[in-house]
Parts: C-alpha cells; sequence; structure tokens
C-alpha cells in the first residue's frame, strides 16, 4: 500500500507526463517502504500507477526525500547518481529521458 507522498506523486507525474511521454519503455520509482511509482511509457495514453509488485524496463531507487529535491531542481540526477543517492537498474537510456519528465512536473 503507498502512502499519501507516493499518491501524491503519482498525481503529479500523470499530469506531467501526458499521453506520450517519450519514454517508450516502462519506469518504476522504487521508494522503498513508502511504496513506488511504476510509469508506462508504452502503453497509449502513457499512465502512471501505483508500481508494487510490477517490473518494469528500468528501475530508479531512491529515497522521497531525493526525489522531492529532485522534482524541484534542487539537485539533478545524474548528481544524485554520482552522489549514491540513487540506482539505477536496467535500461540505463531510459533513466537519461526523465529530466524534461521531472521538469514538466516541476510546473
Amino acid at each position: 500500500m503507498s502512502s499519501d507522498q507516493v499518491k501524491q506523486i503519482i498525481s503529479q507525474m500523470s499530469g506531467a507526463i501526458g499521453a506520450n511521454s517519450g519514454l517508450g519503455g516502462t519506469l518504476k520509482f522504487d521508494f522503498g517502504e513508502p511504496g513506488s511509482v511504476y510509469i508506462d511509457g508504452k502503453s497509449s495514453p502513457n499512465t502512471v500507477a501505483d508500481g508494487d509488485g510490477k517490473t518494469a524496463d528500468c528501475t530508479i531507487s531512491v529515497t522521497l526525500e531525493t526525489f522531492e529535491k529532485m522534482v524541484k531542481g534542487e539537485l539533478d540526477g545524474t548528481s544524485a547518481f554520482m552522489q549514491g543517492k540513487l540506482r539505477v537498474a536496467g535500461d540505463m537510456g531510459l533513466a537519461m529521458k526523465l529530466g524534461p519528465i521531472l521538469a514538466k512536473a516541476r510546473g
């Protein structure tokens, strides 16, 4: 079961993704205990949902705190990765496409 914060991220990301994110793959943000967010960039239109029990082409393991900093633009994904605050499993190319999506989520 997702926390309220994860539900809020799902809603925020849904707006940012729109009908076609350009991802062309599936991406999962794994926040550990609070839950996860699954972005399906293959479906038409693209969807964002609770990621519990789903596997994705790319999984990004990150804390909610680090993710919030990335969405606010206080920390970029590359820096977070280099500092060990973010781990990527699977398709690294998908992770690289996240920048513009996070910028949109910022509003």
